[in-house]
């Protein structure tokens, strides 16, 4: 077995429960794995990578993610949304929808955020919320993220929302908090949708409870959607047979000039099905990943 699962993550488990239940159905013994958590109050496009696919998570993290979200006005948590213990401050009187947009320059492009604290980075060797959960002092290293939009879609006098596309590492979270700390107030997370992952989108996901021995099959997504922002390359039988036990195989005609060395190249058959991903060395194209014969 072998594809992506664009699943509709529900509110209230983990991403890591989602693939408990993938894999439960595809059996013990396919690989699954998910491509970006979402935390259990958020809902939406949660991939899922069967078999070998799980493999093209990296490749999969170079793709934008987007989302809606709301955030809670003159609230603050120690986890930064609605799920930590709440406490009120004040909001500003003269805090409206233009003096908010105003600021929305300032976290869009590369910016730096701190991450919150109860979040799943690695701290000396533990995760920061289990740290944070033991009441440990955490010290939560800035990290700089890409914000491609921000854009206010509504503010009253309780709450604001936002959608946003962001790269990989983003957290939402912080975003709303920093944004009303920016505004003289404070901010929690209420609602957190992610609305797609590159080419997959929320309309196009399948609900969890949905899925089934019967239809899995069909559920499956062809990772090529995930991967054509790479250069491809097309192989005869004799070539597949060559990458398929691992050996280089010669580049031939225009591809020595459109393919760059050390690129990432994905490797089909011209029937819409992967053999490998590689990378060029010198004139031939090296295997780093070779997929089922069954892949499609």
């Amino acid at each position: 077995m072998f594809g992506i699962l664009n699943i509709n993550k529900p509110q209230g488990i983990t991403s890591r429960a989602v693939v408990t239940q993938v894999s439960r159905i595809v059996g013990r013994k396919v690989k699954c794995g998910h491509a970006g958590t979402l935390d259990p109050l958020a809902t939406g496009v949660l991939l899922v990578c069967i078999g070998k696919a799980t493999k093209l998570v990296p490749l999969i993290h170079e793709h934008s993610k987007s989302y809606a979200g709301t955030f809670l006005l003159g609230k603050k948590s120690e986890t930064d949304d609605i799920e930590g213990e709440v406490e009120s401050v004040a909001v500003p009187d003269g805090l409206d929808e233009e003096s908010l947009r105003e600021l929305l320059p300032e976290f869009t492009g590369r910016i730096t955020q701190v991450p919150p604290t109860h979040s799943a980075i690695w701290i000396d060797g533990k995760r920061a919320y289990d740290r944070a959960r033991n009441g440990e002092d955490i010290e939560m290293p800035e990290r700089e993220v890409h914000i491609e939009s921000l854009e206010l879609t509504n503010l009253d006098r309780e709450s604001f929302s936002v959608e946003m596309t962001c790269g990989t590492g983003t957290y939402v979270r912080s975003i709303g908090r920093d944004l009303a700390r920016k505004a003289g107030t404070a901010a929690i997370m209420s609602v957190l949708t992610r609305t797609s992952i590159g080419p997959f989108s929320l309309e196009n996901a399948v609900e969890l409870e949905a899925l089934n021995r019967e239809n899995i099959l069909e559920c499956l997504q062809n990772p090529l959607a995930m991967l054509a922002h790479l250069p491809e390359y097309q192989v005869t039988a004799p070539q597949e047979k060559t990458l398929r036990y691992g050996q280089r195989i010669d580049l031939k005609g225009d591809s020595q000039t459109k393919i760059n060395e050390n690129d990432t190249i994905v490797v089909t058959d011209g029937n819409q099905r992967m053999i490998a991903i590689a990378a060029r060395r010198d004139n031939q194209l090296a295997p780093q990943i070779v997929f089922p014969e069954s892949s499609s």
